[in-house]
């Protein structure tokens, strides 16, 4: 197996609905994201998967996020934009485009500052 893994990050503004201090008030981060994708097998040029294929899916989703109050985005209305949920949102996003025969979107890592995070995985 191959772990093929790209970073990056983008900034938008949230709130936690009900939750029991100061994160219920309107915040925001500059969310670090990492988008592992596994490969089974390499191709002939010897890759599991280009790093811009990868770059390029996660652009897509990270740009509909990116400066944004995630409260009103689709996809939180009728949830909280946790970073739980954040990450299984661009893991849901990403698994269609993110998969062949030899790979497919493996986990996807969100956190909010440098020390903390959440990491989903379909398994």
């Amino acid at each position: 197996m191959f772990d093929v893994y790209i970073k990056t990050h983008f900034s938008a503004g949230h709130h936690l609905r009900n939750y029991p201090g100061n994160c219920e008030r309107p915040h925001g981060h500059n969310w670090n994201v990492t988008v592992t994708v596994r490969a089974t097998e390499l191709d002939e040029l010897g890759m599991g998967v280009d790093f811009r294929t990868v770059k390029q899916a996660v652009s897509t989703v990270m740009d509909e996020l990116d400066h944004c109050d995630l409260n009103h985005h689709p996809a939180f209305l009728d949830q909280n934009p946790s970073s739980e949920n954040l990450a299984r949102y661009i893991f849901e996003q990403l698994s269609p485009t993110l998969k062949s025969d030899r790979y497919q979107v493996y986990s996807v890592m969100v956190g909010e500052t440098e020390n903390t995070g959440v990491i989903y995985r379909a398994d």
